[in-house]
């Protein structure tokens, strides 16, 4: 495995990730903010947050691209279809199993059963992270494929 590909291409698809979050965003297709969610973990200044959720989303995204390219390893081969998938099955847990899990841990997010007295921020993204807007899902599932096509087709020459 090329361990220097992996950490530059690991960035190169999490700033292609984080730019077509950003252009959906500005588009009004959704209200889901990667670095706000992950930054209100460390601080509850939103301006802060965005920088620091902007790092740890690039730390993140790093920790699963090593996940692709191990599985990339393990397969023998990388393609952009290859990589698509892993972005469906990616994007498949996050919106299933880690999002809805997040407001029992994040200290600035609501939960789905919080009454009026909660101080919380950040509302609870719920399943499939539609609270943040019906085409959230889709969107959240473009970008990730968009993240594991970008890998498929940066490590199929490793």
């Amino acid at each position: 495995m090329d361990w220097a590909g992996w950490a530059l291409f690991g960035l190169v698809a999490t700033a292609a990730l984080t730019a077509a979050m950003i252009t959906a965003q500005l588009a009004g297709l959704t209200r889901l903010d990667f670095a706000l969610v992950l930054g209100t973990l460390v601080t509850e200044d939103p301006d802060r947050a965005r920088i620091a959720g902007f790092f740890l989303h690039l730390c993140a995204g790093q920790g699963f691209a090593l996940g692709y390219a191990v599985t990339f390893a393990l397969l023998h081969r990388a393609t952009w279809w290859i990589g698509a998938l892993l972005g469906i099955l990616h994007v498949g847990i996050a919106l299933t199993v880690i999002l809805p899990l997040l407001p029992g841990v994040h200290p600035r997010m609501a939960s789905e059963r919080a009454g009026p007295a909660s101080t919380a921020v950040l509302e609870p993204p719920g399943l499939f992270a539609l609270n943040y807007g019906i085409p959230t899902p889709a969107v959240a599932a473009v970008v990730h494929i968009i993240y594991g096509v970008c890998l498929g087709l940066l490590l199929q020459g490793d």
